[in-house]
């Protein structure tokens, strides 16, 4: 491995070893984890869960074979409805949660606590072009990090290796994955996993990828490949929440501003807020949708 040192903020980091088929990634999130953490109040369970699958959705998508999405969701029966992370082949990515905000929910609460029963892990590829792919098996596992290596081992059928880590200030993952169509031995990978597994979550948070790549691999040739950028991006935009209106139909969206007097859409990733005013649903649909409701809703009043 070269001797200089590679700043790991918000930086993803690809590495191969040269002497076993294994590729490996390492990812440590700052700003861009901060940044989403910063658009809800999160319980503490909740937030270090949010950064783990935030960080694994980044993973997951840098081995994507063509330019679009990989979107994770976990979802759950319990206090925890769903977490749910976006990452794109451009190194972009966004996440969010849901959950009872009236629950009392403890710090030490774990992850199948939160879930409760009948959880389910969903995996959906949307490319650019062509159609998307969605895979969703229960949950396996008692961590978003073996949740994963449980998917991987059933869907891909592809030796995993993966751990996350999340706190107040990173999300840091490591993932080790043998080559597919191509031989290893057990000795070899099981010496791999063994050495990924003396990782403290300290260090994965902390250490810059070089010092925790040669703390737990010197012993193997590694090349390290140039890091890349990975950056916070929202995809919601007006014009998908107009789409979104059209889906509910005239009659739904009439009534509530006649009701109302606007639509406001707030943004779970991002908190924009968009808003549309009788003006701006005549014109998305066309016709004077507001009008009509108004007639009706007058009509069933005297009818009452």
């Amino acid at each position: 491995m070269t001797e200089n040192k590679m700043v790991q903020a918000d930086q993803l980091t690809r590495f191969m070893f040269d002497d076993c088929p294994v590729r490996g990634l390492h990812v440590n999130l700052q700003q861009v984890w901060r940044h989403v953490a910063a658009n809800k109040v999160y319980p503490k369970a909740i937030h270090q869960a949010l950064g783990e699958l935030t960080v694994a959705a980044v993973l997951l998508a840098s081995n994507l074979k063509f330019d679009g999405n990989l979107i994770v969701q976990v979802q759950g029966k319990g206090i925890l409805k769903m977490l749910v992370a976006e990452a794109t082949s451009a190194a972009t990515c966004r996440a969010t949660a849901r959950w009872d905000e009236s629950a009392v929910i403890d710090d030490n609460m774990t992850l199948v606590d939160l879930l409760g029963e009948g959880g389910m892990f969903v995996l959906t590829l949307q490319p650019s072009q062509g159609e998307s792919w969605q895979g969703m098996v229960e949950l396996s596992g008692s961590s978003i990090a073996q949740m994963l290596m449980n998917y991987m081992a059933r869907s891909e059928q592809l030796a995993t290796y993966i751990m996350l880590a999340a706190d107040d200030e990173h999300a840091s993952g490591l993932l080790l994955q043998k080559l597919p169509e191509q031989d290893i031995d057990e000795d070899s990978w099981t010496e791999l996993s063994a050495l990924s597994e003396t990782l403290t979550a300290d260090e994965l948070l902390r250490l810059d990828v070089q010092t925790l790549l040669y703390r737990l691999f010197h012993e193997h040739e590694l090349r390290v490949f140039t890091p890349q950028n990975v950056e916070f991006s929202c995809t919601c935009s007006r014009a998908k929440v107009g789409d979104m209106l059209l889906l509910l139909g005239g009659q739904e969206v009439g009534e509530a501003v006649a009701e109302q007097g606007s639509i406001e859409v707030n943004c779970d990733f991002c908190h924009a807020r968009y808003v549309f005013d009788e003006a701006d649903v005549n014109s998305l649909f066309g016709t004077d949708i507001v009008a009509t409701a108004q007639e009706e809703l007058a009509a069933r009043q005297l009818n009452h």
